[in-house]
């Protein structure tokens, strides 16, 4: 054993061996762990230890105020894994030094979850490569300096995998991997406390396998098995895939659907303690192994919990490296349909610090629907109806709602509950698509009073996501403002589910006119490259730094403020189309230049204070901030 591994495995085995021993309590567990590090350290080539050396060297690399995500379908976006290789130039030109790949392994034939009922995690979909490619893409997308994140789901395999496959046809070894129940009494009394994750294509948790002779813990859907992570062969088996996908230059892993993966009886079985001790041992295996290679939870879960994912108390700092902001997602959508700031800033200040060591994912829009996720006691506060204001969204952003802006849908309707999530893109959800109708029938865009509001009602909610501090994600095509594609319609496969309406193939004709003045496209493409270029200068931005978050006196108004030893930053956000204003006193005392940094203009601060037009966002440096 090396001298360097040597010395990560003094560093990093405590966690692994605590994290091991709480949830198994095996010592010859940590036996097995060890032996499979030795393997894949041996088998790591030199160029991934040079990796490992330089990440070491820099461990906050992915908190720096330089990084930029993109997050997008490989088919959707180039085609083909090589197609990536091909649009590089395209993700360098944004700024983008994170790129997330959305599901590529084999999955199911269709349904399959859009690629999360994972068939064969050794094998990527035929038709966009093989894991060959997949390696040299890495390779390239490194020498162009951008890392490469890949989904890894835990909670389930597809029904076609060979592990269910084989507790089908008996083996009790695979069928020990899974939940089987040979009638519905451990089911119902799961079932007491378990809520519905699709209530309206996938009701009840649990299926009956006639193959299987039992019924089967299935949470998502019908063909997507959930495993059984107290086994310990299960944890052995995902740690072979976590290690292998670092060796082949994979440098975040996106743990999906992680909330979900340990059981306990008279729990929503979600959030439990086991996760975060499962995780701390995985992720202390990779920084053992492959330091270069960290981790991603995403745990869309309640604000006052998510903060678990990056680990609070004697787990702080060990779990995942980086976590999904869901709450700033959720607060910047409300904040652009009521045209207030308060609700934002009692949810966001309500939030526990995370570790310093690790940091947001902040978000606009993903690849998934929007889950309404408003706290009833951050509601009550400010007199509030949760469940209310969790309606409102729902009709506003499906368009339902008298004066609405949007153009969405409502996506998962539970009748029991009441509650709606929401599909479609951040454009069209910001207004564009509507105000494009109004005008369907010219032949070129006119730039009317609607049509500037929208575009600046998606720059300023971007602005206010990638301020926020931390890894901002854009989703593809929002750099471009794509609106809902409804050809999903068209596609079997996808007829019923209506996320497919922002998931969009990339249009590279259109892509081309970001560079032509006066385009829709160039004014929202040279809008977040002006947003982007501003980060990147700003050590404030830096994902170690939390936000604090104030509302105006004006209530459209949003304040984030960022503390940094080498500057700080004072963001104003107006979230309405109309005037607001701000005074001076509310910021901070102005020194003798005070900047706006996107624009890089100085900022007049001799009078009490100033306007902020209509979904106006400045970023202002030069202040003495007010405590």
């Amino acid at each position: 054993m090396s001298l360097c591994l040597e010395e990560r495995r003094q560093r990093w085995l405590p966690d692994l061996r605590d994290g091991l021993l709480t949830v198994y309590g095996d010592t010859g567990l940590v036996d097995r762990v060890e032996a499979l590090m030795a393997a894949a350290f041996k088998a790591r080539r030199p160029e991934l230890q040079l990796r490992d050396t330089q990440r070491l060297l820099r461990p906050d690399w992915f908190q720096r105020e330089s990084e930029v995500g993109y997050a997008a379908y490989t088919e959707l976006f180039a085609g083909t894994l090589d197609g990536i290789s091909e649009r590089i130039g395209y993700l360098n030109e944004l700024g983008v030094s994170y790129l997330h790949l959305m599901p590529l392994l084999l999955p199911r034939p269709a349904p399959n979850d859009g690629g999360y009922a994972v068939a064969d995690y050794d094998q990527v979909r035929p038709d966009l490569g093989t894991m060959a490619d997949l390696e040299k893409l890495a390779g390239a997308l490194h020498g162009a300096g951008i890392s490469l994140t890949l989904d890894l789901v835990l909670n389930h395999v597809a029904r076609e995998h060979r592990w269910a496959a084989a507790a089908r046809e008996g083996d009790e070894r695979y069928r020990r991997y899974f939940h089987v129940f040979d009638d519905r009494e451990m089911p119902e009394r799961y079932e007491r406390s378990l809520p519905e994750v699709f209530p309206a294509s996938s009701p009840g948790n649990f299926t009956f396998d006639e193959e299987a002779g039992g019924w089967v813990w299935t949470t998502f859907n019908s063909w997507q098995w959930d495993l059984n992570w107290s086994n310990p062969d299960v944890f052995m088996e995902f740690a072979s895939i976590v290690l292998s996908f670092a060796n082949r230059g994979v440098d975040c892993l996106r743990l999906d659907a992680i909330a979900f993966i340990w059981k306990r009886l008279g729990t929503d079985c979600q959030n439990q303690p086991e996760v975060h001790a499962i995780t701390q041992a995985l992720r202390a295996m990779t920084r053992i192994v492959a330091p270069a290679t960290i981790f991603k939870a995403e745990a869309i879960v309640a604000p006052d919990i998510v903060t678990d994912y990056l680990g609070t108390g004697e787990r702080a700092g060990k779990v995942s490296d980086l976590a999904y902001h869901n709450s700033l997602m959720v607060q910047a959508w409300s904040m652009l349909a009521t045209r207030d700031a308060r609700l934002a800033e009692k949810a966001l200040s309500s939030m526990r610090p995370k570790a310093t060591t690790t940091a947001w994912a902040t978000y606009l829009r993903c690849h998934d629907d929007i889950g309404w996720a408003i706290d009833d006691r951050d509601a009550a506060s400010l007199g509030l109806s949760g469940s209310a204001h969790r309606a409102f969204l729902a009709d506003f952003y499906s368009g339902a709602f008298p004066g609405s802006f949007a153009t969405g849908a409502n996506f998962q309707s539970n009748p029991g509950t009441g509650d709606r999530r929401t599909s479609g893109s951040a454009a069209s959800l910001a207004g564009l698509e509507s105000a494009l109708d109004e005008q369907r029938d010219q032949a070129d865009v006119i730039w009317t009073v609607g049509l500037r509001l929208a575009v600046s009602r998606l720059l300023c909610a971007y602005a206010f996501v990638i301020g926020f501090g931390g890894l901002p994600i854009i989703y593809m095509g929002d750099e471009l403002g794509l609106r809902n594609d409804y050809s999903y319609r068209g596609v079997e496969e996808h007829t019923n589910d209506n996320r497919w309406m922002h998931r969009p193939s990339m249009p590279w004709d259109r892509a081309a006119l970001r560079n032509q003045a006066g385009t829709l496209e160039e004014s929202v493409y040279s809008g977040l490259r002006s947003i982007l270029a501003a980060r990147k200068r700003l050590p404030s931005l830096h994902g170690a730094v939390e936000s604090a978050v104030s509302a105006g006196s004006d209530p459209a108004i949003l304040l984030v403020s960022r503390r940094h030893a080498a500057g700080d930053v004072m963001q104003v956000y107006n979230f309405s189309e109309r005037d607001a204003w701000v005074a001076w006193g509310e910021l901070g005392d102005p020194s003798d230049r005070v900047v706006e940094e996107i624009s890089g203009v100085p900022s007049d601060h001799t009078g009490e204070g100033f306007v902020v037009s209509p979904y106006a966002y400045r970023w202002l440096t030069g202040l003495s901030l007010a405590p």
